[in-house]
């Protein structure tokens, strides 16, 4: 079992910052791509950031030069710095990982989602 806990969500201002983090712990063999996405009311889940196993990254058009996705391979956890927030960027953001994983002996390759952490930018 993997499970990926997320922290840094909060209240801010238009124009201020945040710093999203998302750790990977469980019973995984290694970690392929991690991103983030999130989720406005009423709206459906979007993809925000995305970065591959050797560092590529992938940025919805929103967020592309404001926000920065990185990670740390040893510690298996994956950032989004957030700049110059907006309004619209308000939503639950939900980390996510696929990861190599030993189930009954075979390695398979499965999706995992966090628990979402609220950002909600202020006018």
């Amino acid at each position: 079992q993997v499970q990926l806990v997320e922290s840094g969500g909060g209240l801010v201002q238009a124009g201020g910052s945040l710093r999203l983090s998302c750790a990977a712990s469980g019973s995984l063999f290694s970690i392929n791509a991690m991103g983030w996405y999130r989720q406005a009311p009423g709206k459906q889940r979007e993809l925000v950031a995305t970065i591959s196993s050797d560092g590529i990254t992938n940025y919805a058009d929103s967020v592309k030069g404001r926000f920065t996705i990185s990670r740390d391979g040893a510690k298996n956890t994956v950032y989004l710095q957030m700049n110059s927030l907006k309004p619209e960027d308000t939503a639950v953001y939900y980390c996510n990982a696929n990861a190599d994983v030993l189930r009954a002996g075979r390695l398979g390759q499965y999706n995992y989602w966090g628990q979402g952490t609220q950002v909600t930018v202020s006018s």
